[in-house]
């Protein structure tokens, strides 16, 4: 696979792919995490381009497996395709995730994401 690796307070591997669907994240995102080359493991995002200003983001999350969003890996496969020439920088690029959308911009000052937030669990926990 061809990578782009970046950290955002932690380490990212960006893969992108035609088709993120049809690819085994499990047996794939957990190889690629174990790899030797990553000291302390990576985060693995596989990216999908839909156009210059959307991404399709599949998500495995070192020791935890495939997750349904990312913040820091929506932010990841955000740059890396600016970087790799999918989209362009200093415009707002909508990251799809299946726990739902992120609006990411990467500029000169930095990494930027929005999003909207959703309750996925309320309770009452007894310590």
């Amino acid at each position: 696979y061809e990578i782009t690796c970046l950290s955002l307070g932690n380490p990212h591997c960006v893969i992108f792919s035609e088709d993120i669907d049809s690819l085994n994240i499990r047996e794939i995102g957990g190889k690629i995490e174990g790899n030797s080359i990553f000291r302390e493991r990576v985060n693995v995002s596989f990216v999908q381009v839909e156009d210059d200003k959307t991404l399709r983001v599949r998500i495995w999350e070192r020791g935890n497996g495939e997750t349904l969003s990312s913040g820091t890996g929506g932010c990841a496969a955000a740059v890396a395709a600016v970087l790799n020439g999918y989209c362009k920088k200093a415009e707002n690029i909508s990251v799809i995730m299946p726990g739902g959308k992120q609006v990411v911009r990467y500029d000169e000052l930095g990494v930027e994401m929005t999003c909207s937030p959703l309750i996925v669990y309320e309770g009452i926990v007894e310590v």
